[in-house]
Formats: C-alpha cells, sequence, structure tokens
C-alpha cells in the first residue's frame, strides 16, 4: 500500500523514519554531527552543514509533510521560529489579517519586533467574515489563521478565509497546532502554509522545544529553505529525534487527550461555579456547524470562566493536585493555567479586552491521565476556592 493511502496512525510511526542502510535500525539515529565531507570542492552533498539540515531533521521533515499532506516541510528551533521564518517572507510596508485572539507570542512578534520594520498587523474577529473582506487592503500579503483560537477557542472557517486569499492573491497560513492533522487537515481546505509549535502535541511529553512549516505546493518552498538555513531556525539533531518519537504515538494520545476535554467539558457545563465553557464538542457551541464541517473532532483543549462570587480564581488553580499549574499544552500531562496573568501577561490591557481575556479566564489542557482523577481534582479544587 503506497504511502499517501495509509492511515495517519500508521504514517505517524513509519513516515520518514528507515534512513539507516548501514544497520537497519528501526529507530532513526541522531546525527550530531555539525558538518559533513565533500566528495571534491564545489561537489556539495546532500547534507553540508549542520545548520542547513542534517539526516535527522530530514526524516522528521518528511514526517511532517506526510502527516500534513504536504509537499515539504522544515523542522525549526521553535513554534516562534517557525513563525518567524514565515513572516521573514515579508518586506517592509506589507500588511497582515490576523485573529485578535491569537497566541500572545505570535502577537507579541507581530506587534511589538516586526512592526519597528514597517510591516503592519490588524487584528479582527476572524469568525466574521466580512470584518476580514474590509480590513484588506492593497498591500495585504497574507491572512494568518489560527483555529481553534488560543485561549478563546472560537473557530475561524478557513475554506472562507482562504477563498478569500485566494481571490486577493495573498498567502494563507494555518496555526493548526491545537488540532494537529489528526482533528484538522487545512491543506485540505485550501491553505498555502501550515505551521505547528511541536512543543505541543506532536512531540507531546513536555520536554523539547520546536516548530515546524509544512508547504502545500512548491511555490514558497524554496523562499522558506533559504530562509531556515539563512537564519539559522532549523532544529538541532537531538530535538527533531525527540519530536519524530512524540510523534509515534500523535493519534492514540489525541483521542485520549479530546476523550478527557468532552468529559470535562460537560463536567464544567454542570457546575454553579462555572459561568462559560468554551469548547467545539459542546453541542451549544456557536460556531458548531463550521467544527462539524472542518474538524474531525473538537480536539483536547478548552477554557472557561469562573463565577466570582462563588470561587477565587487564584485559589482554584492553586488547589489542584493532579493538573499542574503551568503554561504550554499539549504533554501527556494535565496542565491548567490562568491566560490573563500567565500564558497571555504581555499582551496590553486593551488588546487583552478586545480578545476577550478576563481574569477569572481559565485554560486547560487535558492530559492522558484516567479521566476520572482529572474530574475528581477538579472537584475538590471547587470546593477548595469556595468564597
Amino acid at each position: 500500500m503506497s504511502d499517501h493511502k495509509q492511515h495517519l496512525d500508521t504514517r505517524a510511526v513509519h513516515a520518514g523514519v528507515y534512513i539507516d542502510e548501514t544497520h537497519g535500525s528501526i529507530t532513526t539515529p541522531i546525527y550530531p554531527s555539525s558538518t559533513f565531507s565533500f566528495p571534491k570542492p564545489g561537489e556539495a552533498p546532500h547534507f553540508n552543514y549542520g545548520r542547513c539540515d542534517h539526516p535527522t531533521r530530514e526524516a522528521l521533515q518528511q514526517n511532517l509533510a506526510s502527516l500534513e499532506g504536504g509537499h515539504r516541510a522544515w523542522a525549526c528551533v521553535s513554534g516562534m521560529a517557525a513563525i518567524q521564518s514565515v513572516l521573514f517572507m515579508l518586506r517592509a510596508g506589507d500588511h497582515v489579517i490576523c485573529g485578535r485572539d491569537a497566541y500572545a507570542g505570535t502577537l507579541r512578534l507581530f506587534l511589538r519586533i516586526l512592526d519597528r520594520y514597517n510591516i503592519t498587523f490588524s487584528l479582527v474577529a476572524m469568525e466574521d467574515e466580512e470584518a476580514v473582506r474590509s480590513s484588506i487592503r492593497p498591500e495585504t500579503k497574507m491572512i494568518w489563521i489560527e483555529t481553534p483560537t488560543n485561549p478563546m477557542m472560537r473557530v475561524v472557517d478557513i475554506a472562507a478565509m482562504t477563498a478569500i486569499a485566494k481571490e486577493h492573491d495573498l498567502i494563507s497560513v494555518v496555526d493548526n497546532t491545537f488540532l494537529t492533522p489528526v482533528f484538522q487537515k487545512p491543506f485540505e481546505l485550501g491553505a498555502d502554509i501550515i505551521v505547528h509549535s511541536t512543543t505541543k502535541y506532536l512531540n507531546g511529553h513536555s520536554d523539547v522545544v520546536g516548530g515546524a512549516i509544512i508547504c502545500r505546493e512548491e511555490q514558497y518552498a524554496e523562499e522558506i529553505e533559504f530562509i531556515v538555513a539563512s537564519a539559522g531556525l532549523g532544529q538541532g539533531p537531538f530535538d527533531a529525534w525527540l519530536v519524530l518519537r512524540g510523534i509515534k504515538t500523535l493519534g492514540t494520545r489525541m483521542r485520549a487527550h479530546q476523550d478527557n476535554a468532552v468529559r470535562i467539558a460537560e463536567f464544567l457545563s454542570a457546575r454553579p461555579e462555572v459561568r462559560r465553557v468554551n469548547f467545539p464538542g459542546l453541542p451549544d457551541f456557536p460556531q458548531s456547524e463550521v467544527v462539524a464541517r472542518q474538524q474531525s473532532g473538537p480536539g483536547g483543549m478548552l477554557s472557561f470562566e469562573l463565577e466570582t462570587s462563588q470561587v477565587d480564581p487564584i485559589r482554584f488553580v492553586k488547589a489542584v493536585r493532579v493538573f499542574q499549574l503551568a503554561v504550554s499544552l499539549g504533554g501527556v500531562e494535565s496542565l491548567i493555567e490562568l491566560p490573563f496573568s500567565m500564558s497571555h501577561y504581555s499582551m496590553e490591557e486593551e488588546e487583552k479586552v478586545s480578545a476577550g481575556l478576563t481574569p477569572e479566564l481559565v485554560r486547560m489542557s487535558p492530559g492522558i491521565e484516567h479521566t476520572d482523577d482529572l474530574i475528581a481534582d477538579l472537584d475538590q479544587a471547587f470546593h477548595a476556592a469556595k468564597l
């Protein structure tokens, strides 16, 4: 059976792996060499310098391209390095449209660093198609799509956004970190480029920082290759090996994360201490039609607002025992945090208000522990935080 017909779970285990022709290792070797010998001057081998590429990274890149159904992939030193590489395609005077509640690190790069180079950004409600259309300018070059958004879990219609991008000859980029190719296939919905923080679900074990870029077609591949190599943004061999190892269990882990998220969202929805639950898997989710059309599952992330008249948010997140109070997400262990003062603290006050962030908003990344233990932990935390 050819690779493109195999199920994702099979490709996650096998794609890009078998590169050891000497010993037949079933695990991809780590090639720590910083440089590689030339046959002769002027005749460069395929791998010639570790900053540009190396065999371990190439194995991971083949795996990533296979999972997302793309033409080519690049493994980067972090999710932010992957985002930065894509943004390096722009020039001074260019304009980008982005969601108002994108990841805080993305917004920090956009609004605090790239604005120094006369690249401008419009933060819009991307679930509103007309808001996106009205933000397009003659100098607009890119639409940056993050769905579901972090941490409000708003869903953006990828097909509608990529259609707008094609209509205006714009590059469409989708951050697929939250859902991964297990639950969302942006290339099938028209996206040009996909980015990931592989630190999160793709690696899945909270032990490495990494990022990825995948191109649907050859169109942007040569430029991204040049940027990643020239700026030194490619991932090292040990970290690439860890991500490739983590990906092998991606499908199994994602289904476990999702099962826990569904049960926890139902539990929270019934609690009087909870004002609102933001989770695409609930029947009353406001964009359920879009979810059904572009996702094969709601994923494993959720957020919720506490009733501050009943519980103290800080006491609540400090009272958990199984959950860990920490930023990041997508690991096998369950994490919980207050975005307003933790993961999104660097946003300006007006940016937080515009995005809908409040001090009582809790973001949760359920791990793969037993659901009953996670719910019991939340139950005791509610009791401990009661006013």
